[in-house]
């Protein structure tokens, strides 16, 4: 009976923590980023003190740990990470050149990303714990199996994953991807998938970004395609090189591989959900195990984003390389006719360094144009001043070189797909 009590209200705290929507001081959102709102305004101090504490330990750990020098990978995230703290410090005591502080610069990256995702990354370590140690993620994976395995090739239990991802937040959602991969629950191969094609921003940045592009009157037509279409696309992307042929084999030893279930689905999945229950810790140190987590993430992240998404903004606004790099996709934008192909490609190209900075260049665009360059940055995916950095702060083996492969992948895909549906549309 304890074990049924633990399933059920766990599970709805949980679900209702990331999954629910309601409107607090004129604010729809689920409780996490209610609960990230209320602190930066209520507790700033204490936020700019946190995140201090995360990006100084952020920049340190790999050195305490000894793990910087590894490989090459290892270093120059370990170097990146310092820059990292050198120039959250310097915006944090606002002292730094004029670029630094552009509002487009420094402080967009400080205060809505750092602060924003410092402080979601713990709390909804904590909130996971719930929806994911008490038989949910099983119960639900056996009715998901006959559509996310031979669609995404991912278990049942990745549903859980991809709902996350887009109703909460990648970060969240990597770190429920990077526990349960852990777990012994997902193969390598297909932590990738999920990682690389489930983790996209959450709702709350397509707000801003249907905002900042005047969509909002086409908001329902905008929600529906992006979550279509990234979905699509990554049923492609799992069936091709370089996803297609990584590892299909577990981190721990033998792993926990789902149980494939043909009948009685009801029956297996409340045996599966009651199993899981009893076989997990008590509740306070699952809390503070996930909690503990969430710290590491959050300080392997900060520093990143800091120093590559400051990388990828200065590339974009001062330097040609975006330009060069928007030859590359300029064929299919014209060959798709879309209007504006060069400014188009452009907008596509800058997508990997951030997400926001595609929807900027495509203001005075048309609303064709606007429609598709918002879709793309939305099932891209992976860019550089966040999700990229978090993946690597993961256990998941992925590569940069393979995530920028993948990125153009999605991109090209995305553009294909995603066309013919805004001419029809616009």
């Amino acid at each position: 009976m304890l074990s049924v009590f633990k399933f059920v209200i766990c599970s709805l705290i949980g679900i209702f923590s990331f999954f629910v929507t309601f409107t607090y001081n004129e604010k729809s959102s689920i409780l996490l980023d209610h609960l990230v709102t209320w602190l930066s305004v209520n507790a700033p101090t204490f936020v700019t003190i946190y995140i201090v504490i995360m990006l100084v330990c952020g920049a340190v750990y790999p050195f305490v740990t000894k793990t910087w020098n590894k490989d090459k990978v290892s270093i120059i995230m370990s170097l990146f990470k310092l820059v990292g703290l050198g120039v959250g410090i310097l915006l944090l005591v606002g002292v730094g050149p004029a670029w630094l502080f552009d509002p487009n610069v420094g402080p967009f990256l400080m205060d809505k990303l750092i602060k924003p995702v410092g402080v979601l990354i713990p709390i909804g370590a904590i909130f996971l714990a719930l929806l994911v140690s008490y038989g949910l993620l099983e119960f639900i994976g056996v009715f998901m199996q006959p559509i996310m395995r031979p669609v995404f090739r991912t278990p049942g239990r990745s549903a859980v994953d991809a709902v996350a991802s887009f109703v909460g937040s990648y970060s969240v959602g990597l770190l429920l991807t990077n526990r349960v991969f852990n777990q012994g629950k997902y193969t390598i191969r297909e932590a990738a998938i999920i990682a690389t094609g489930f983790s996209t921003v959450s709702v709350t940045f397509m707000v801003v970004i249907a905002n900042t592009l005047d969509l909002m009157a086409y908001w329902s037509w905008f929600f529906w395609v992006s979550l279509v279409v990234t979905f699509l696309v990554t049923a492609i992307t799992a069936r091709i090189w370089p996803l297609a042929k990584l590892k299909d084999e577990y981190i721990v030893e033998e792993g926990d591989p789902e149980v494939i279930v043909n009948e009685n689905r009801l029956q297996i999945a409340w045996s599966e959900a009651m199993q899981a229950v009893r076989t997990n810790p008590p509740l306070w140190k699952n809390l503070l195990q996930h909690l503990k987590e969430g710290l590491i993430m959050t300080m392997g992240v900060l520093p990143s984003i800091l120093s590559i998404g400051l990388l990828g903004l200065l590339l974009a606004m001062y330097t040609p390389v975006f330009d060069w790099i928007a030859y590359i996709f300029l064929p299919f934008t014209w060959a798709l006719q879309i209007p504006d192909p060069l400014l188009t490609a452009k907008a596509l190209s800058v997508s990997i360094a951030e997400i926001f900075l595609p929807a900027l260049l495509v203001t005075s665009a048309t609303t064709l144009t606007k429609f598709i360059v918002a879709v793309v940055s939305v099932s891209a995916i992976l860019f550089f001043s966040a999700v990229i950095p978090v993946i690597l702060s993961t256990d998941i083996p992925l590569t940069i070189r393979q995530m920028v492969v993948i990125w153009f992948q999605r991109v090209v895909l995305t553009l294909i797909i995603v066309t013919p549906i805004a001419f029809i549309l616009f």
